[in-house]
Formats: C-alpha cells, sequence, structure tokens
C-alpha cells in the first residue's frame, strides 16, 4: 500500500531533475571511518553544507548554499591511509585524512617508505585536532600507557591512521607489540569486545566527543588513559606532526581532564579534481551560513574554523581550494 506513494515521490522528482542537463547532476563522495567515530559525522555534516540537490531553494532564498547539483555523502572507510589511497586511485571523490599520513604519502616517508609516492594528493582544508584516546578498562590495571604490557590492547584496523600512529607512540614508550596481546578492529567492535571481557583497552584517533567512548562511558566503567612522561618530549621532536594536547574534564561523563597527544584532521582530494568545483566546495564550507550548521551539527565541528583552514598542511593545497584562500586574502596570511 505504501508503494504507490513512494513511485507519485520519485515522479515528482523526475519531473525536477529532468529539465536539467546530465553535467548539472553530480554525485560527491566524502571518505570517513566507522560510524562511532567521529570521520563519519563530520562527513556526514559537511556533505549536507556543501550539497544543493537539483531542485532546492537558492541559497539567497534561504535554501542551501551549496554547489548547485551536487549531492554529496559521506562513506563509511577503514580511515586515513584507506581514504588517502581511494582518492589516489579515484574511488573516492575525496576523503578525511591525519595530516601525518598525507605528509607521508605525498613525500614517500614514514609508512609509505620505499612505496610509490602519493604525489596526486592535494588538500582542501585543514579541519580540526585529532585527540590520542587510550581507553582502558577500570579494574584491568591500567593507569599509564606502560600498564599496556601483558594486557589485550586493540589498536584499530588495518589501514586506518590510528593504527600507524598507536605503534610510532608505543615504540616511543619502548613498548612492542609482542610486549602485549594486539588487536586489530573498528572502535565499535572493541566496545563489544571489552564489554565481553575479552579486551582491556584500546587506542582510538578522533576528535572529542568520539562517539565511540561516549557509548561506552555511558554503560561501562572505563578510563582514559593520560599519554605523558619524558618520552613524549623526545616524541614530539622527531614527529612534529604530533602535538601536545587536552581532553578537557567533563568531555565524557565522570573522566577528569586528560593530558594527550593530537594530529590534525584534513579534507582531501585528488590534484586531478576540476579547479572549478573545488572552489566551489571550499567557497560553500567557508560560506557565512555553514557556520551555525558547524556550531550545532557536532561538538568537534565547532574547531572547524577558516582562520585555522591552513594550519598544519605539509603538502600542496588543490589549485581551487588556493583560488578561493587567495581571494580572501587568507593565503598571505600563510606566507
Amino acid at each position: 500500500m505504501a508503494i504507490r506513494p513512494l513511485l507519485l515521490f520519485l515522479s515528482s522528482w523526475l519531473l525536477l531533475v529532468a529539465p536539467l542537463k546530465a553535467e548539472d547532476l553530480q554525485f560527491f563522495s566524502i571518505g570517513t571511518g566507522g560510524v562511532t567515530g567521529t570521520y563519519y559525522p563530520i562527513g556526514a555534516l559537511i556533505a549536507g553544507i556543501i550539497s544543493s540537490p537539483p531542485g532546492a531553494r537558492a541559497c539567497e532564498d534561504g535554501g542551501s548554499c551549496g554547489v548547485p547539483g551536487l549531492i554529496a555523502s559521506a562513506q563509511s572507510s577503514n580511515g586515513s591511509v584507506a581514504n588517502v589511497e581511494a582518492v589516489a586511485e579515484g574511488t573516492l571523490d575525496s576523503g578525511f585524512a591525519q595530516s601525518d599520513i598525507t605528509h607521508w604519502a605525498y613525500s614517500g616517508t614514514g609508512i609509505y617508505e620505499g612505496k610509490p609516492r602519493i604525489d596526486n594528493l592535494r588538500v582542501i582544508a585543514s579541519l580540526y585536532p585529532e585527540s590520542i584516546h587510550l581507553v582502558a578498562r577500570r579494574g584491568s590495571g591500567i593507569e599509564t600507557i606502560k600498564d599496556l604490557v601483558g594486557k589485550r590492547v586493540s589498536l584499530d584496523e588495518q589501514g586506518s591512521g590510528t593504527l600507524v600512529d598507536a605503534r610510532i607512540i608505543l615504540d616511543a614508550f619502548g613498548i612492542d607489540e609482542s610486549d602485549f596481546e594486539p588487536h586489530f578492529m573498528k572502535p565499535n567492535i572493541a566496545i563489544a569486545e571489552m564489554r565481553e571481557d575479552r579486551l582491556d583497552a584500546f587506542i582510538l584517533i578522533a576528535g572529542y566527543p568520539s562517539g565511540a567512548v561516549t557509548e561506552l562511558v555511558a554503560s561501562e566503567t572505563v578510563d582514559l588513559i593520560p599519554i605523558t612522561g619524558s618520552e613524549v618530549e623526545a616524541l614530539l621532536k622527531e614527529h612534529e606532526f604530533f602535538a601536545e594536547d587536552v581532553i578537557p574534564a567533563g568531555t565524557y561523563r565522570g573522566i577528569d581532564e586528560i593530558l594527550t597527544l593530537s594530529v590534525g584532521a584534513q579534507w582531501v582530494i585528488s590534484a586531478d579534481a576540476d579547479e572549478d568545483l573545488v572552489y566551489n566546495l571550499t567557497r560553500a564550507l567557508w560560506h557565512e551560513t555553514a557556520r551555525a550548521l558547524l556550531d550545532n551539527g557536532h561538538a568537534q565541528a565547532r574547531s572547524i574554523t577558516l582562520s585555522t583552514a591552513l594550519d598544519g598542511i605539509a603538502i600542496p593545497l588543490h589549485p581551487g581550494a588556493a583560488r578561493y584562500y587567495r581571494e580572501i586574502g587568507l593565503m598571505d596570511k600563510r606566507s
């Protein structure tokens, strides 16, 4: 019985779309991460901001101020490394990635040492800092990062930026994967394993508050473990893409202020992407109407600001994005 109204709706939508030229309708993907992380909801939020579907009200009439004819969508993925490689291969139009991963991919260093450079990678904008969350089950005996020795620890999935940085941080503290029982799973699976007492801790890199951590704190007794010590100073000198960070008290219910580290989240795209399209994507992201959507859409999205759009970018901007920043005078401040 519900089919007829649906058919009527689709017929009406097609009538709106029919007069458009084929090139006036464009689908655009944003690779994110697991659905319980921060990349996915931020990706969905930005997809809504940059979209302006056929038939939508014009920006000046109070409608969408996105790219005319564009329908963007957030796609769940394995995270930074997977997104960078998918963008380079053309299986994703764009994606989110940590600043360290983009630097290594473009320069052929770090985890890309000995591999072909991904030199067609470009940046649209730097978005927000991503905090390292070390989540431990209370009663597991984990109070410092060194207490992970002998425990069951998830480092996130293969292909994720979290796994790469977790290994760097553990190495800085003299901890090898042979010193504990490593697991490689998405945060939602890690949560399930922790609830079944099959996991003692997991590491997650995400803007706070992370949905995965919030969910676990709400239903279980867990701690966030600080990442501090003399090892951090040496780590920051060797890997400049890390920064000292603080997760404020009360970010997660019952959790006090946590000293930790962070990396930057960046929105990346292929150098082959059309310059006018990327210019319009950038302009839509920073349109004045987007501010309220960012502030009300997700706690971490409040950190997505035009004033920090070029922070921590170590690879080239896409020419379309650079054109926009040049027009508004932001490139002058960068040089």
